[in-house]
């Protein structure tokens, strides 16, 4: 089994709950960055013994919040050492708009994971685009090269749609299986 680590940032705790959603499907460990940006010191440890990191942040104006950039911004130690080449990583999203530039977000972290030179995890799920479709079916937002989630502003951590956590599991899982195949 492969050692799974979900580093994450949460602003009003939607996105820690689809954090706990990702480390169940990948059974993984949690590390929150907290709201001054900042891991305890052994998460440092925690992340480079890890197989496989998942990074997690919501979507504020286009971007990871400024505690996810700011925990991005400490990882050069482990960029510069190379503590990080060849780890599989993955990356998910939440924001309360239905797109809310969220793919902007996607990028910045499979860019952070790239420069550590580690190797990306797409969601590989299909799309749920029919007019059948509902918010309680997986990948209803349609999102390949990560998760996607969406939070309306003014519902609680307990109204995230049912797909998305679905898909968070889903995509745990995946990023889990595929760390355990590269691990031999």
């Amino acid at each position: 089994m492969a050692k799974v680590v979900v580093v994450y940032h949460s602003g009003y705790g939607h996105t820690h709950r689809v954090a706990e959603q990702v480390a169940a499907g990948a059974q993984a460990q949690l590390l929150a960055i907290d709201a001054e940006g900042n891991i305890p010191e052994a998460g440092w440890e925690q992340l480079a013994a890890a197989d496989a990191i998942i990074f997690g942040s919501p979507t504020y104006m286009g971007s990871p919040s400024w505690q996810f950039k700011k925990f991005a911004d400490a990882s050069s130690k482990a960029w510069f050492t190379r503590a990080w080449q060849d780890k599989v990583f993955g990356g998910f999203t939440n924001s309360a708009s239905l797109n809310g530039d969220k793919q902007v977000s996607l990028i910045a972290l499979q860019t952070l994971a790239s420069q550590h030179g580690g190797i990306w995890v797409s969601l590989g799920q299909m799309p749920s685009n029919s007019k059948a479709a509902t918010r309680n079916d997986a990948n209803n937002l349609g999102g390949s090269v990560g998760l996607l989630v969406q939070s309306p502003a003014d519902a609680s951590v307990e109204e995230i749609p049912q797909g998305d956590l679905d898909t968070a599991k889903l995509y745990g899982a995946r990023v889990a299986a595929i760390a355990a195949k590269l691990r031999g």
